[in-house]
């Protein structure tokens, strides 16, 4: 029974992955008109685009009244993202350059919005309210990227009314992304189906064998649901863009731990049922993160030898959390 639920839990992870491609790929043709950099289109876009696995799984997973299967697979997948993803693709590809002092500002982003939710679960609980707040951080934090955009929205709405503007955009959408929207809508039903399938699975599993939910959501379903970014990131280096693999990397850590755990504790509250794991796991990721922050940092480059250090970082954590 319990190799066959992990069997499941595995295909419908693929299912998920190739949904999220699916809206990846719209996503990014839907938003070129936008005129973005790839840093940008990188670590919100596309990093909410790969980050929609977790979205799912979260909203299924609090709509089943099991908030801490999307806890654990929010923590897991934040460690998975640098130590498992990050590592992974930069010891497969080789040295990482870093270009630009652009990196400084979005780590320092990173590192606050994955801390806001360990420390509003330091009273054990995250609240509608501190769900709320998480929201906003994630609103703001993708809003500044735009401001300049925005501006110029707002001055070609002066020249033009708004109606005859809303209808030729309407018609342009219409009539040149009609499959990409096909394509966007039916991944997000797959997605949506997918994960259903892997939070029931996973509850059921974790009862079988007296694991707690946290424990199966912050390995298998963290893994499972990051497997897009380990794709995107093994793309990006393979075709030399170092920016949009930190984008995606770092934007999928601020959407994960902002908007994501923020829209599920909205739904519903979240309770610690396993503080000892969840703060072993927390304590982790702080490992993990500031170690990957003085590797980009000291020489501007990720070399192998580092990225080697963080998967085994990752492998010893996924063996301590199993067996503690």
């Amino acid at each position: 029974m319990i190799p066959s639920l992990i069997l499941t839990i595995i295909i419908f992870s693929f299912v998920l992955i190739k949904a999220a491609d699916m809206i990846i790929v719209a996503t990014r043709r839907l938003s070129r008109e936008t005129h973005t950099n790839t840093f940008v289109l990188s670590a919100v876009i596309l990093a909410l685009g790969t980050s929609f696995p977790e979205l799912f799984v979260g909203l299924t997973a609090a709509l089943e009244g099991a908030p801490n299967v999307s806890l654990g697979d929010i923590t897991g997948s934040n460690i998975a993202n640098i130590a498992l993803v990050g590592g992974l693709a930069s010891f497969a590809v080789g040295k990482v350059a870093v270009r630009g002092d652009y990196l400084k500002r979005e780590v320092f982003i990173a590192f606050i919005a994955a801390s806001l939710p360990l420390i509003f679960l330091l009273d054990g609980s995250l609240s509608r309210v501190d769900g709320l707040i998480l929201v906003v951080v994630y609103l703001a934090y993708a809003s500044s990227f735009f401001k300049e955009r925005f501006i110029q929205i707002g001055k070609e709405q002066q020249e033009e009314s708004f109606i005859y503007r809303f209808f030729r955009q309407f018609n342009h959408l219409a009539a040149r992304k009609k499959r990409e929207m096909g394509r966007l809508f039916t991944g997000i039903a797959l997605m949506l189906f997918s994960a259903d399938v892997i939070v029931k699975c996973a509850m059921f599993l974790a009862s079988l064998a007296h694991v707690p939910e946290f424990v199966v959501g912050v390995v298998i379903i963290a893994i499972g649901t990051s497997l897009p970014e380990l794709a995107f990131s093994f793309r990006s280096l393979e075709d030399h863009e170092p920016q949009m693999f930190f984008g995606n990397l770092l934007g999928s850590t601020i959407s994960n731990s902002t908007l994501i755990i923020g829209i599920v504790s909205i739904i519903s509250p979240i309770h610690l049922i396993a503080p000892s794991k969840f703060f072993l796991a927390a304590a982790v990721f702080l490992i993990v993160f500031i170690s990957f922050w003085i590797f980009i940092r000291t020489k501007h480059r990720f070399d192998r030898w580092e990225a080697f250090i963080l998967l085994m970082m990752y492998l010893i954590f996924v063996v301590v959390e199993v067996l503690a």
